[in-house]
């Protein structure tokens, strides 16, 4: 197992157990913390051990940080003008 899983595994531990604690604004804070560090490494990932296990961790990711993603998905549904129907 290479250094970059070993990471990847300990984010995806810290983020469940940040997700545990109380938060008062809902999280953001921390949110922006894990997608600050889990980008960069989502990239070693993927450079080290392929796009699959690099798509496994994406998923595993945006699965734990699921209200950044659906507003990130919102933004660009309105920014590219695709309708609400």
């Amino acid at each position: 197992m290479t250094l970059s899983l070993v990471f990847a595994f300990l984010w995806l531990i810290v983020a469940n157990l940040l997700g545990m604690l109380p938060s008062k604004d809902n999280h953001w804070r921390r949110a922006y913390f894990l997608i600050g560090f889990g980008i960069p490494l989502l990239g070693v990932v993927v450079y080290e051990n392929g796009i699959v296990i690099g798509l496994v961790f994406l998923v595993a990711g945006a699965s734990i940080l699921r209200w950044p993603v659906i507003y990130l998905w919102r933004w660009g549904k309105r920014a590219f003008g695709v309708k609400y129907e």
